[in-house]
């Protein structure tokens, strides 16, 4: 980083050390797996500009923000309604939980055998080395599996700022009319932070933001699905990533302006792969800054990733919201209509997922599924087979890889996932 954001970190409470150990972390894998590509689109400069300052002038645009009275929301799940917090004039941020972090403290208070995710977000409190975290004004939970629920409970000791929504399980009526009770719940609460009353014009102004960031990465993820492969998975996945933290209009400029160079690429044939090389799928849990792991594994092994069926990534993005309605009861219906749309694990049964996947793999032309999941996420892992039989079926082979943060097992990866392609070869 250019400019020293010290002072600013101390303002917030940072553990400087611990910190400065997740930047060397950030930092290493970063130079490690993106800086080494080649053929890289020019528009992922500002991507690269964003990742190294992502505790830099990021935080510090959220704190001057902060100083002229708006108030920062931060969220750990797609769930959480982005449209309702700028409604209030307030800052969305997703907050960190892609690395291993302070792990004999948070196996004080949660079991060895939690998910990786859950374990990193409870470290990242513990060891203070998070600035969204630290200045967040109101910070949303989700009840999705268990583990989160019970997490929250454990994280609601430490900080006075949670605020946990409830989730359906079951697509039905009732399921409909909790989501709506909870999106309703949680527009009180951010009214109550910010001091500002949602109208039909205000509420129409962060669905119009929100799903102009949508149409954005739609449209990006469209163009990776042409043969040339204009843009590597890589690629891909970090502007998902920054989708969650980064200034809506900005970050919606930035990923339009990268489409544009992709599709001048694709006309004169520009490829950041060879031709006939294996295209792949990944399909299951989330990818949150910095776990870039299997990612880099599978491009480094041969294969181009070509889509992501994951929060980060399609799962988080598809689906617009219709804001035809006139009134705000209107918009928080359209809302819910959205939302529940979502094909999470969380949900029974889930047949829409494995529809969904499929039409992404065609749409994709991808030659092979990896379903990716999260050491101890039972409801992902729990997917896993019924989708490999329903997929291995249509001749579509797939790969099931349990991994968590660490980078212990990258050996036995690198040797299963280079099986794995030389086989779709």
């Amino acid at each position: 980083m250019t400019t020293d954001y010290t002072s600013m970190w101390k303002d917030l409470g940072l553990d400087l050390t611990a910190h400065d150990a997740l930047l060397g972390v950030l930092g290493q894998a970063y130079g490690d797996i993106y800086q080494s590509q080649k053929n890289r689109p020019s528009g992922m400069g500002y991507f690269d500009f964003v990742v190294s300052e992502v505790h830099g002038l990021r935080v510090k645009e959220l704190m001057d923000a902060k100083a002229q009275g708006r108030k920062v929301i931060g969220s750990y799940c797609v769930f959480v309604p982005e449209e309702i917090t700028l409604a209030v004039e307030a800052i969305h941020v997703g907050l960190c939980s892609g690395a291993d972090f302070a792990m004999d403290e948070v196996e004080k208070y949660l079991p060895r055998n939690t998910c990786a995710l859950i374990k990193s977000a409870m470290g990242f409190k513990l060891a203070k080395v998070c600035p969204y975290l630290e200045c967040a004004d109101m910070v949303v939970g989700e009840n999705t599996c268990d583990g989160k629920k019970k997490a929250y409970e454990v994280m609601g000791s430490m900080m006075d700022n949670l605020y946990v929504m409830d989730l359906p399980q079951v697509k039905s009526s009732e399921g409909k009319a909790l989501l709506k009770a909870e999106f309703l719940r949680y527009k009180d609460a951010a009214e109550t932070l910010t001091g500002k009353t949602i109208d039909v014009t205000a509420l129409k102004q962060g669905i119009a933001l929100v799903n102009n960031k949508r149409k954005a990465m739609a449209r990006l993820a469209t163009l990776r699905h042409n043969a040339s492969a204009p843009i590597s998975g890589l690629d891909s996945l970090l502007a998902n990533q920054i989708f969650f933290f980064d200034d809506p209009v900005r970050f919606t400029d930035s990923v339009n302006a990268l489409c544009d160079e992709l599709e001048k690429r694709i006309e004169k044939n520009v490829s950041v792969a060879d031709e006939n090389t294996p295209r792949i799928l990944i399909s299951g849990c989330p990818m949150a800054v910095p776990n870039w792991k299997l990612p880099a594994i599978v491009e480094s092994s041969g294969a181009v990733i070509v889509g992501e069926e994951s929060c980060v990534g399609e799962r988080g993005c598809r689906n617009l919201v219709d804001d035809s309605a006139d009134d705000v009861d209107g918009l928080i219906d359209a809302l819910v209509d959205r939302y529940l749309a979502i094909d999470c694990a969380i949900f029974t049964p889930n047949t829409e997922r494995t529809d969904h996947i499929k039409e992404m793999a065609q749409a994709s032309k991808a030659d092979g599924v990896i379903q990716y999941t999260l050491n101890f996420c039972q409801p992902y892992a729990m997917e896993t087979m019924p989708i490999e039989n329903e997929l291995e079926a249509t001749g579509l082979p797939t790969l099931r890889i349990e991994t968590d943060y660490s980078q212990e097992d990258m050996g036995q990866l690198q040797t299963r996932v280079e099986a794995f392609v030389e086989l779709l070869k």
